[in-house]
């Protein structure tokens, strides 16, 4: 058999697997329609896929019916290039078209960027807001030192991007949502919090009640469900089937008319095949905007 045959018979054999693929993911979730309904968008932190490069990623979320991601630095761009090419704000114009002519071949829209390390140096924070601004995405999320934040604040203002502060579990700087008030206190709109609910119980921190706290403040969520509280190593499980008061959250962002927050799935939990559970929190998610929607 020639070179150019067998290159022929492995291209075909390698468009069967991923037609198999795709036929299998066109079942896995049918996405929120309730919950555009509201105005709310609900999508993955495609670290729930971390052991996957970004193009699969993007399958993967694009399988569950949903149209929205949010991307992490770091991740590989994909399985047809070396190891070392990444996903994030140094990537070249070359990878960046390709990662973006995946993202509309998928119908799949990377609304925020992060966790990614911003500090007070304005030459490396300018690269993540440029990269932020040529691929149309709306909120960079990072845990910045705080005498980082009026730089910050000043190119959130002069990109009009938004600046999510995220909180990791305890000791991290700002696992407690008063910092995260304190840091914010008489900022600009655009600067605000991605309310980590997971994050919040592994520190012992009801998110029910920092949800509330935060009122005004919330830009985005990594959105999570634990078994409960406290325990920091504690692993995501299905939303509903944990301790957090998801419906009693869901119901205090509708009356805080957040204007189209953002939900990203982060579940760390089953990393190899998590898809099955992220379509059950889906479920239960548009479950509980459908009952919000009647009321």
């Amino acid at each position: 058999m020639t070179v150019k045959r067998i290159c022929i018979v492995s291209l075909c054999i390698v468009a069967l697997a991923l037609a198999g693929t795709a036929n299998a993911a066109e079942v896995a979730g049918d996405g929120a329609p309730n919950a555009e309904a509201l105005g709310w968008r609900l999508g993955c932190q495609l670290w729930s896929f971390n052991r996957f490069t970004f193009m699969e990623a993007i399958d993967k979320v694009a399988s569950l019916g949903l149209k929205y991601a949010e991307a992490f630095p770091g991740q590989r761009l994909s399985p047809d290039l070396p190891e070392d090419v990444r996903f994030d704000h140094n990537m070249s114009d070359e990878h960046r078209a390709l990662a973006e002519a995946h993202l509309a071949e998928r119908g799949v829209t990377i609304v925020a960027y992060g966790v990614v390390g911003l500090t007070s140096n304005e030459e490396e924070a300018r690269k993540v807001f440029d990269f932020a601004k040529e691929m149309g995405i709306e909120i960079v999320a990072s845990e910045p030192p705080r005498p980082a934040l009026d730089l910050l604040e000043h190119l959130a203002e002069e990109y009009d991007i938004k600046l999510a502060i995220h909180n990791h579990p305890k000791p991290s700087l700002y696992w407690d949502h008063n910092r995260v008030l304190e840091a914010t206190e008489g900022r600009s709109s655009l600067v605000g919090a991605c309310a980590d609910t997971g994050h919040w119980m592994r520190s012992d921190i009801d998110p029910l009640q920092a949800v509330k706290d935060l009122e005004g403040r919330i830009i985005s969520f990594h959105f999570k469900d634990l078994p409960e509280m406290g325990e920091r190593s504690a692993h995501d499980v299905i939303w509903g089937a944990g301790v957090a008061d998801i419906e009693d959250i869901l119901r205090e962002v509708l009356r805080q008319d957040i204007e189209n927050p953002l939900f990203s799935i982060e579940y760390e939990h089953n990393w190899d095949n998590n898809v099955p559970d992220i379509a059950e929190c889906v479920a239960y998610f548009d479950s509980i905007a459908a009952k919000l929607l009647e009321e």
